[in-house]
């Protein structure tokens, strides 16, 4: 599908920084010609890139209060299926804003996991002792601990996707829900964008589409009770770092967004994102 072209000074704690500016290096892209799932081959060791997750920056902090509408409006989807407020997990939490965000909602008990420790010790005081600094892995919780689980822009970057899948599973009370929001490679801009996709990235380790995900989500017992498009909420600077100009031509045209204040514009557009709600049977 597409080449590697990075180099071994591309495995730095700033390129595994979560919605860094796109730099368009990526390991080789290969799609599987009978399931359609898009994936790296080969990637780094796991536990190398753990420790550069570990040593990442937060610098999105200007993003989260759009970002925390954008995913608390998902989240609401799950009161049409009568989803229990009780027990609430995200994976991937950065720092925490989102838990703050379903508090807001209703759930009572809020958790979070997150390799970052810049992003927790950015956390809200109330929020930071709950959660927990590392890598989702099984045994990390109990068995069926949580009424949700969310994972937003987190699916892409797993290693062993089928694994931390069937964990959620298991800490996930009978009748529970996990909620995904990640990259869509089926969507119209990866497909025209290609290999300049901001999707292809050296983070991403597997890209999906609603058909994969189901595949996946469903080859674990769980049953997919909706996929589909998701209209994220940006501002309009950060939405002009994602495009892909040259640089010097971004760089202006982000000064200029700076100068006049329109860079904190925030617009609710398709982004090639999608999302799924998927229930662990009574």
């Amino acid at each position: 599908m597409y080449r590697a072209n990075f180099d071994p000074e591309a495995f730095s704690p700033a390129v595994f920084s979560a919605r860094r500016m796109p730099d368009r290096i990526h390991y080789r892209m290969v799609r599987c010609n009978t399931c359609e799932l898009v994936r790296s081959d080969p990637v780094a060791d796991p536990a190398a890139v753990a420790d550069l997750y570990h040593q990442s920056s937060f610098d999105y902090s200007e993003e989260t209060q759009n970002l925390a509408r954008t995913y608390g409006a998902y989240l609401a989807r799950l009161d049409r299926y009568g989803a229990s407020k009780g027990s609430l997990l995200e994976i991937g939490c950065g720092n925490g804003f989102f838990l703050m965000q379903a508090r807001a909602q209703g759930y009572r008990d809020v958790r979070g996991v997150e390799p970052s420790r810049s992003a927790i010790e950015l956390a809200p005081a109330e929020i930071r002792g709950r959660i927990v600094c590392g890598m989702m892995q099984p045994g990390l919780f109990p068995e069926s601990a949580f009424d949700v689980i969310c994972l937003f822009q987190v699916l892409d970057h797993i290693f062993d996707p089928a694994t931390l899948v069937e964990t959620c599973f298991h800490i996930l009370k009978p009748g529970g829900f996990v909620l995904c929001l990640n990259h869509n490679v089926a969507a119209l801009s990866a497909r025209i964008m290609k290999e300049r996709s901001p999707i292809i990235d050296i983070e991403h380790t597997y890209l999906y589409s609603p058909v994969t995900i189901t595949r996946l989500f469903s080859s674990q017992g769980f049953q997919v009770k909706e996929t589909g498009g998701v209209k994220n909420r940006y501002s309009l600077g950060y939405l002009t770092r994602l495009i892909p100009l040259p640089g010097a031509l971004k760089k202006t045209m982000l000064a200029a967004l700076d100068v006049t204040y329109l860079g904190h514009l925030p617009l609710r557009v398709p982004l090639g994102n999608l999302y799924m709600i998927a229930q662990r049977p009574s």
